[in-house]
């Protein structure tokens, strides 16, 4: 997977894809190197899961900002 790849999936893809890199993390005949390989791009697919919230978190915090509201999420 390449940097773009991962910047045009969604965060259900994205978490999909997370999902099944845990999985094979989970398969103790899974060599070392395929380990490594794994948990690289796990790495990735996390990344772009916490970027995808951390900027639907902005947009929220925006939105209350505009609306006046003193109910921030936290």
């Amino acid at each position: 997977m390449t940097k773009d790849e991962n910047n045009v999936l969604s965060f259900e893809e994205a978490l999909s894809k997370l999902e099944d890199c845990a999985e094979k993390l989970n398969d103790p005949a899974l060599s070392l190197e395929d380990s490594i390989k794994a948990y690289e791009e796990g790495s990735e697919y996390y990344l772009r899961c916490e970027k995808i919230l951390d900027s639907a978190k902005q947009r929220i915090e925006d939105i209350c900002e505009e609306g006046g509201s003193d109910d921030k999420p936290s």
